[in-house]
């Protein structure tokens, strides 16, 4: 049972992370807006793909879990 209760901790502790990125996200100035994300605009369509700030954002999170998973 010990198990079960490391696993909810677990899962609160990302969704307590989740919900301060989604919070504070809007403050961020660069974040969306960096060169290598892609914005086509066409007649009644619109088209945005951020993969510049994909890149960043899965190193931070690549950086974070090797930080949290070492023992």
């Amino acid at each position: 049972m010990t198990e079960f209760g490391k696993i909810i901790i677990f899962i609160g502790i990302i969704l307590l992370i989740i919900g301060a990125v989604i919070t504070l996200s809007p403050k961020v100035p660069f974040l969306g807006k960096l060169p290598g994300d892609f914005l086509i605009q066409k007649n009644g369509f619109s088209f945005y793909f951020p993969l510049a700030t994909s890149i960043v954002i899965s190193i931070i999170l690549t950086i974070l879990i090797n930080l949290l998973s070492r023992k």
